[in-house]
């Protein structure tokens, strides 16, 4: 069949990879080059750890508080905007403690799905440094402990039994080469990270060999559809016609949804990040400062990334260089030792997330467009949940078992 995937992200990229082993034709549409989306720039985690979706109760009392304070790691840009406040109601009413006890199971899966096949393809010979040293996400506060306490607990009853607490001894070890102000850390040791620019240009090239078209700066406008089946797909370059469509646009999702009539409630979450080469902060693993939420991956031996906030705005509103402070003073205040200016805006990437009503990604066929499978909505997990989602397109585009139950991430649940 002929397939169009729109979207040349991480999602997109293993829907096209799965999908051309299936003996597809298959042709990757995105509106830019496809080098500075969300798939460039985040953490490389690979995180089975993440079974926490981002609509929790407590997101939700956080982003009250914290939403006319532009450099807090939560930030909900106030504007006029009707799929904003539809967007935000529907926010609020998922962020319930049942919606997080039933994401876990489901995020949990997808996750080791997509981590074995990031494991295949490393073990294939695809370049992107994938390494296993697991995740620490560390507390300062005995608030941050207690909750860290219950997420181990958490952890180990939905399988990931290699997750413990350490005490700050033990943190200390494990990490000698730092001073830190913390009273320990959970180690997940189900985790593995990556270097995402190697792999994403590793895959594009594999891509690319394996006959993979793909049309850089050619932006999908808009379908035409005849009893439920897209024919006719419009684009900068023109028509074209496919048998199969695949949307994995990342954040634009929501807006080229609803220009083909389905309702898929989407918000940009802007997220920011500084990679940083000989930097002085000498950690060995991946980790997470809870209290400051913000994410620091020693990429390789040399490089360093530091990323985060969640900034809920339009694709128009410029970058804030003091969210970019935020986290640099976030660093700070659990490393005493660090010391880095704040860079120049040339100097830091950001990128929108796409951000679904209840935290959940969107994947499946939706009921107005037979042909048309979604895969998107994965907020910040798009990195980590991307070769499992692909692998997932496929089996939906070829009518056979998923892997796992996808009701969860049903696209047609909001309507």
């Amino acid at each position: 069949m002929k397939i169009a995937v729109i979207g040349g992200g991480i999602i997109g990229l293993s829907s096209a990879h799965y999908l051309q082993l299936d003996g597809h034709q298959v042709t990757v549409f995105d509106a830019g080059d496809g080098l500075d989306n969300c798939s460039y720039g985040n953490a490389g985690y690979i995180c089975p750890s993440h079974f926490i979706p981002l609509a929790t109760p407590g997101i939700v009392r956080k982003g009250l508080r914290w939403m006319w304070n532009s450099r807090s790691s939560l930030y909900v840009e106030p504007r006029l905007d009707w799929d904003l406040i539809k967007w935000g109601l529907l926010f609020m009413r998922s962020a319930t403690s049942k919606h997080v006890h039933n994401a876990a199971a489901p995020l949990r899966d997808i996750a080791l799905i997509s981590q074995q096949a990031y494991i295949d393809w490393h073990e294939a010979g695809l370049d992107f440094e994938y390494q296993h040293k697991g995740l620490l996400e560390i507390a300062q506060t005995e608030a941050g402990e207690y909750h860290a306490q219950e997420i181990v607990a958490r952890a180990i009853s939905l399988g990931l039994v290699d997750t413990e607490w350490l005490s700050k001894d033990q943190l200390d070890a494990m990490e000698p080469g730092v001073r830190m102000n913390a009273r320990g850390a959970i180690l997940f040791h189900c985790d593995g990270h990556c270097y995402p620019n190697h792999l994403m240009k590793s895959l594009r090239a594999q891509l690319l060999n394996q006959g993979v078209t793909f049309r850089w700066n050619d932006a999908v406008t808009g379908v035409e559809a005849t009893k439920k089946q897209i024919h006719t797909l419009h684009a900068q370059s023109g028509s074209h016609a496919f048998d199969q469509v695949v949307l994995a646009a990342g954040s634009w999702s929501g807006s080229l949804a609803k220009s083909m009539g389905l309702t898929l409630p989407m918000m940009p979450g802007r997220g920011y990040s500084v990679t940083v080469e000989n930097n002085a902060l000498q950690l060995t693993r991946p980790s997470i400062l809870v209290e400051g939420r913000v994410a620091l991956t020693p990429l390789n031996s040399s490089t360093m990334r530091f990323g985060g906030t969640m900034e809920i705005t339009s694709h128009q509103t410029p970058p804030r260089l003091s969210r970019v402070q935020g986290i640099l003073d976030a660093v700070k205040g659990f490393y005493p030792d660090f010391d880095m200016p704040l860079p120049a805006l040339d100097k830091v990437w950001y990128g929108y997330r796409p951000c679904s009503a209840d935290g959940l990604p969107y994947i499946g066929r939706t009921q107005r467009l037979e042909n048309l499978v979604m895969a998107t909505g994965h907020a910040m997990l798009g990195l980590s949940l991307g070769a499992g989602t692909g692998k997932l397109v496929a089996q939906l585009i070829a009518h056979k078992p998923t892997d796992m139950d996808i009701r969860p991430f049903n696209p047609n649940r909001f309507g």
